[in-house]
This record gives structure tokens, C-alpha cells and sequence, in this order.
């Protein structure tokens, strides 16, 4: 119909066009289709079917790029300079095949990562990770990348080559059930058992933390009474360190848990006199030192109390203090 209208060159020129573009939105509009329906079958059979959602989404990724290489090369079928090109870079493979797999090499090694880790599953879409010293939730497997969603709400985009030699965290796999610390610190002059009574009293009250039967259900070889302990972690140069171990249900719950936890105690050492005691620092003044007394021969400082600078003299052997 368009011979007798158009030339016969414009005519091969704009059929060829048309063809392009057909093709074009076909191959665009096929890969939308065909991701959303998968997508729907997934979130329907998730519940009703054993399906092991990693693969499926690598699958999902591949079936879609598959589409996008059987577009592209109907594409260069249709258009005759494209096959001249093509043939050209045929004869040419060598140095081509040489510069291409250069190029690619970083993409290959990505997708055959994502295969890799598809298969062996050293983590899962879902599965809670600590990579990168970043805490969150793998959302997608991709064929280049596997996304992450932080605790915070950001995405984590790691290339597949880079994650599968990383040394992972997996808080989901087989068991979520942690052992979470809480530590803080007393002062020299606290009761210790005091202060452990506390810290116990305030986990058995939170209902985040697990009891023992809870924990028996999966570690049956946790005995009475050591399902939460308070360690003597440190004697620092201030404070007696504690550590109070609870057990989690996981670790999406761990921190905020942890911190309810800090609370409480504070609150009761404030009602019961437990110390949480202030990093000593040590103030010294030259022109209040007595005059037969040097700075090099002043050894031995014993902290801020009241107001007041306690340094110890060699030697005389007398302690003296000095009001700020």
C-alpha cells in the first residue's frame, strides 16, 4: 500500500522501522508481563507450596533476560546492517573475543556467584545478615547483585562476586534463637551481688527475653538456672564491668530489647544505690605543689573527690590535697 506513496528505499526503510519497533515493545512488554506474572504466582504459592523463594527469584531474573536476548537478536534479524555487523565481528572474534571477556569478565563472575550462592544458600531471601558490619534483611537475589534492606530502611546493593566471598553473619539460618549482652559497668564500692540480683530480676520481667522452657525447645541441653547469667567481664580502671546474657526469640528483637533492658537496670541502681561511676580524671596544678616537691618526684595521683586534686609524695611518704 505504500509503494504507490513512498519510494521504494523510504518504503524498505520505514517497514523495517515499523518491524524495530514492534519487536522492540514486544520484547519490553513481554518481560513486564511475564516478571509481574511471577511475581503473583510467587506471592500466592508462597504459603501453599514448598517453594524456595532465592532460586525462584534468580529464575525469575534469568527468565526475563532471556526475553531481553531473544528480543535483542530478532532485532539485529530484521535489520541487514545490523548482520553485516554481526559477520564482521564474527571474522573479527578473535581480538573481539579478547576485549569482550575483558570487559565482562567482573559481570560473569557476578552472575556465576549469584548461581553459586543460589544453590548453596548461605543465606536466603528473608534471611536477617550482618555483612559489612550492616545489619538488615536480604530482599532479592539478582543475577549482578543481592539487595539488602537495612534496619534503617536503606538498601544495601552488593555485587554477587563480592558477597559470596564475604564472611557472613546469618542471625535466620537453622536457628534464630541468640544469646544477647548487656553490659554496664559499677563502681569499686557497689555490691556485686546487688547489682547481678537487679539485672536478673529486670530480665525475668521483660517479656522479650526467654524462659526456660522456651529455650528448652530448642536447646534442650540448657540446664536450670543458666538460661540468663551476670558475668564479671573486667576489672576496669574505674568500674566492675558485668555482662547480663539473655536469651532472644531473634535478632530483630535483640537490640531494642537490650536497650529496654539498660533502662530498667539504671532505674533500679538509681533506687537501690548502685554506682555507675564517672571516668576518674587526674588535675594537677604546679603552683600548688608544695616547694620542695617536684613534678617529675609527685608519682602517685589518686582522683577527683569533692572538689579536691589527691597526689601522693614519694618522698616524704605524706599525702596532701588541695581544693579546686
Amino acid at each position: 500500500m505504500l509503494e504507490g506513496v513512498w519510494p521504494p528505499w523510504l518504503t524498505g526503510n520505514v517497514a523495517m522501522a515499523i518491524k524495530v519497533a514492534i519487536l522492540l515493545f514486544a520484547t519490553i512488554l513481554g518481560a513486564k508481563l511475564v516478571n509481574k506474572l511471577m511475581h503473583d504466582y510467587l506471592e500466592k504459592s508462597r504459603a501453599k507450596l514448598m517453594i524456595n523463594e532465592t532460586i525462584f527469584r534468580l529464575a525469575q531474573h534469568f527468565v526475563i533476560a532471556a526475553i531481553y536476548f531473544l528480543g535483542i537478536i530478532s532485532i539485529f534479524s530484521v535489520v541487514p546492517q545490523l548482520n553485516s555487523v554481526s559477520i564482521a565481528l564474527v571474522t573479527g572474534a578473535g581480538l573481539a573475543g579478547v576485549v569482550v571477556g575483558l570487559a565482562a569478565q567482573n559481570t560473569l563472575g557476578n552472575v556465576i556467584s549469584g548461581i553459586s550462592l543460589a544453590i548453596f544458600q548461605p543465606f536466603r531471601v528473608g534471611d536477617s545478615v550482618t555483612v559489612h558490619k550492616e545489619y538488615g534483611t536480604v530482599t532479592d537475589l539478582g543475577l549482578r547483585h543481592t539487595v539488602i534492606t537495612t534496619w534503617d530502611n536503606r538498601r544495601l546493593l552488593i555485587p554477587n562476586s563480592i558477597i559470596s566471598n564475604e564472611a557472613i553473619i546469618n542471625w535466620s539460618i537453622e536457628d534464630p534463637t541468640i544469646i544477647w549482652p548487656v553490659n554496664i559497668g559499677i563502681s569499686y564500692d557497689s555490691d556485686i551481688n546487688l547489682a547481678r540480683s537487679i539485672m536478673l530480676e529486670e530480665a525475668k520481667k521483660n517479656p522479650s527475653v526467654m524462659g526456660l522452657n522456651d529455650i528448652r525447645m530448642t536447646h534442650p541441653e540448657v540446664e536450670g538456672g543458666n538460661e540468663m547469667k551476670v558475668l564479671v567481664t573486667e576489672l576496669g580502671d574505674f568500674a566492675v564491668n558485668l555482662r547480663l546474657q539473655v536469651w532472644m526469640r531473634d535478632r530483630a528483637i535483640a537490640y531494642t530489647t537490650g536497650c529496654e533492658l539498660l533502662e530498667a537496670i539504671k532505674k533500679r541502681f538509681d533506687a537501690e544505690g548502685v554506682e555507675i561511676p564517672f571516668p576518674y580524671r587526674t588535675i594537677v596544678y604546679k603552683k600548688d605543689l608544695p616547694p620542695n616537691v617536684s613534678i617529675k618526684e609527685e608519682t602517685e595521683v589518686t582522683g577527683i573527690r569533692g572538689g579536691e586534686v589527691h597526689f601522693h609524695d614519694d618522698q616524704s611518704g605524706n599525702s596532701d590535697s588541695n581544693n579546686q
